[in-house]
């Protein structure tokens, strides 16, 4: 049976995400709020838990899953080869709605998916996720819909879709709104925009001057 907390109540919160992490650490899966949209998460080191995460969605590892971190220093241990303009996009847009798509260090032992040395990675600034991301270290985190279904903009919609399959709900009201992060690849030598979202190439462009935009 699924729980779910109030996180405007401080008590409600306080227990909420207590039994979130621990749900976490259990490889079990969890809704919480971000940015953008209702996120489900789970343990990104978790490869049963990564593995729920896909089936309650219905999505194929065709469609990897990103990661979402609490601190910009939990990117040393995550990624390699990150270059002066990737970090320079950090420190202008973490934490927000701004995805990364970077090499991950081959010596992590995860299974996000498909893909191919990669990881799209983020900081989102909503403090229900930070808190959580902070006690319980990366999550692999999707938008808390059904494939094919709208992202959630607050939990009763999440929870309506995904039931039972999560084990905790923590609801932190309606989110922000339901345009997505924007996405730039700084795996090459020129950072490439990958997708337009919340950040346009104008913002992109004021950091990282040669910021090419992918066909």
């Amino acid at each position: 049976m699924a729980r779910r907390y109030d996180c405007n109540d401080a008590t409600d919160r306080t227990t909420g995400l207590r039994e979130a992490a621990s749900a976490v650490r259990r490889g079990e899966l969890v809704v919480l709020p971000t940015d953008t949209v209702y996120g489900i998460g789970a343990d990104a080191f978790s490869t049963e838990g990564v593995s729920d995460l896909l089936d309650a969605k219905g999505r194929g590892r065709n469609m990897p899953t990103p990661v979402l971190i609490g601190s910009p220093n939990t990117l040393h241990g995550l990624v390699t080869d990150f270059s002066e303009q990737a970090w320079e996009l950090v420190d202008a847009f973490w934490p927000g709605a701004l995805t990364l798509v970077a090499k991950h260090q081959p010596s992590l032992q995860w299974d996000l998916g498909d893909t191919r040395g990669t990881v799209a990675i983020r900081m989102p600034l909503h403090p229900v996720a930070i808190e959580l991301l902070t006690e319980v270290g990366p999550m692999a985190v999707s938008s808390a819909n059904l494939s094919g279904h709208p992202s959630p903009e607050d939990c009763d919609a999440a929870q309506e879709m995904l039931g039972d399959s999560v084990s905790v709900y923590l609801d932190g009201g309606p989110t922000p709104g339901i345009v997505p992060s924007s996405i730039v690849d700084v795996t090459g030598a020129v950072p490439v925009l990958l997708r337009a979202g919340a950040l346009s190439v104008e913002d992109l462009r004021k950091v990282v001057p040669d910021l090419e935009v992918a066909n």
